[in-house]
């Protein structure tokens, strides 16, 4: 046993026969640290070569060393309490639903193209040449369709595709708490999933939320926050104060169509290189403002960067309608409304980030309500479905889908919590001429339409519920719940940022004998 013990290297895979016994000096910082084991027999089952990476609690890989050799990167704790909270919260989720009498059915990953919205993958067909299957970007559809089949109450933990550019809350293949219900409205919808996210909370993290969550109307949540997706775990709200700064010859906000700021509290102490560099941070291209107006705020005074154009009043004034007192920094910015609202979000996060506010394991739920149905796209010149073409509009706001579409709010909701959209849905469309005016407004000819979703429009034909739904997304949800960045901790086999797994390496080239097989021709160079 000592001579074998003598080879033992890392990663080895052994065998031990003995006794597990109490240690005399015990380490409480090891899973194992009161016990021992005194050994009778050792045997080496497999022997391994040194691992390219330290496989610790924290590793020495970079993160494409550690892709391409996954399956050693699983063994480290950090992945195994990723992947064991996930399985924790599937088997969380499947009780909860079950309980309220909720069915899982699966549908089918071999679908029908219908492009609009990101781009499908799509799967050529031997047995039927020059045609396409698509992999199921949601299963948006064909859960529609079990409402019109009588299943009142469905669910899937369900595998979507996307065929879009990456980032770290974003893989092309992902997961989904896909759920729909019929004979409901939107009240009835919040209410059962509200109760299920604070089940969720509660039987994952040990948390309680005795009040109900935040409902936030979309216009709200852009005009206090700059976001569709609010971080409320800390103020820093917004207030417009266009009103009160024109006029006064500073051309930057003379000339703006919008102006709006926020306070910063504590943060009066600023230096001029902190104040440069959040400056040169809503500059950055992915920000894209042209300057950042401050004020500082002082008990017995104020200085700001355009103090040559206000009086010491005027900008106290400012000061205190964006919510400062004493000690506070007020961050201004101007320009068209809604593209400078979402550059004072970006500062707003930065900012946040900086003071250490935006703590992983504090948790500030809402739901965003009332989104605009429509969004008009000025590159196509027309309007596209905020959601998809399935969502039902408000019924007030029906009268103004010829005249005003962008007047028109969606029965839409989003789960939000922490800054991050975790799931959505909608109240769907069940009224065929309503679907109809629908389908126009988002320029689609009849014919267009029946060819994309003739399958469902008949189906509505025989007898469609009222229905609605969400979707909520898993990996984006374990990711928060285990407080991280990054959803690819908790997939177990997950994609790099260009869209491949480099252990696999795939995708990859096919023999030429399956071209063949598919009528498929190659081009020799990409477009």
């Amino acid at each position: 046993t000592r001579r074998t013990a003598a080879e033992l290297g890392r990663e080895f895979v052994l065998q031990v026969t003995g006794r597990v016994i109490e240690r005399e000096s015990k380490n409480p910082k090891l899973p194992t640290g009161e016990i021992e084991i005194a050994a009778d027999a050792l045997v080496i089952l497999n022997r391994s070569d040194v691992p390219p990476f330290t496989i610790e609690e924290e590793s020495d890989g970079g993160d494409d060393l550690r892709m391409k050799y996954r399956y050693l990167d699983l063994r480290r704790p950090p992945l195994q309490r990723a992947l064991i909270l996930r399985h924790r919260m599937a088997h969380a989720v499947r009780t909860f639903l079950d309980g309220e009498g909720f069915l899982e059915i699966e549908t089918p990953y071999l679908i029908k193209s219908t492009p609009e919205g990101a781009r499908d993958f799509v799967v050529p067909s031997r047995m039927n040449p020059n045609q396409f299957y698509a992999l199921p970007q949601s299963p948006q559809t064909l859960k529609q369709l079990l409402m019109v089949a009588g299943y009142d109450k469905y669910f899937q933990i369900v595998r979507c595709f996307r065929d879009e550019d990456l980032r770290a809350d974003r893989q092309p293949e992902f997961t989904q708490i896909d759920c729909e219900m019929s004979f409901v409205e939107q009240e009835d919808v919040l209410e059962v999933f509200e109760r299920w996210a604070k089940h969720m909370f509660r039987e994952v993290l040990d948390i309680d939320f005795a009040e109900p969550f935040r409902r936030m109307p979309w216009i709200e949540a852009m005009e206090k926050y700059g976001s569709d997706k609010p971080d409320l775990r800390f103020g820093m709200e917004f207030h417009d104060v266009t009103g009160r700064v024109k006029g006064h010859g500073f051309g930057v906000f003379d000339d703006a169509e919008y102006v709006c700021g926020f306070a910063a509290a504590g943060c009066a102490g600023y230096t001029r290189k902190q104040i440069d560099a959040l400056t040169e941070f809503v500059k950055r291209p992915q920000v894209g403002a042209k300057g950042l107006i401050w004020i500082r705020v002082e008990a017995d005074a104020v200085k700001s960067s355009v103090d040559k154009f206000y009086t010491p009043d005027e900008v106290r004034a400012v000061a205190e309608a964006c919510g400062a007192a004493a000690g506070d920094m007020v961050f201004l910015m101007s320009g068209p409304k809604f593209r400078t609202l979402t550059q004072l979000c970006a500062l707003r996060l930065e900012v946040a980030q900086q003071l250490g506010l935006r703590d992983p394991k504090r948790f500030a739920p809402l739901w965003v309500v009332d989104f605009p149905m429509f969004e008009w796209d000025d590159e196509t010149q027309r309007f596209y479905a905020m959601h998809h073409p399935f969502t039902s509009p408000k019924p007030e706001d029906v009268p103004y889908l010829e005249s005003d579409p962008g007047r028109v709010r969606a029965n839409a909701y989003d789960f939000v919590c922490n800054g991050t959209e975790i799931g959505g849905g909608s109240i769907r469309i069940h009224d065929p001429k309503l679907q109809a005016a629908i389908f126009s407004c988002l320029g689609f000819t009849p014919e267009k339409a029946q060819e994309q979703f003739g399958f469902l429009m008949n189906a509505f034909k025989y007898g469609a519920p009222p229905h609605g739904g969400l979707a909520f997304g898993f990996d984006r949800l374990c990711s928060l719940f285990g407080g991280s960045e990054s959803i690819r901790d908790y997939i177990a086999f997950p994609k790099n940022n260009a869209g491949r797994d480099v252990m696999l390496d795939a995708p990859s080239a096919i023999d030429p004998a399956q071209l063949d097989e598919l009528y498929l021709d190659l081009h020799t160079t990409a477009k």
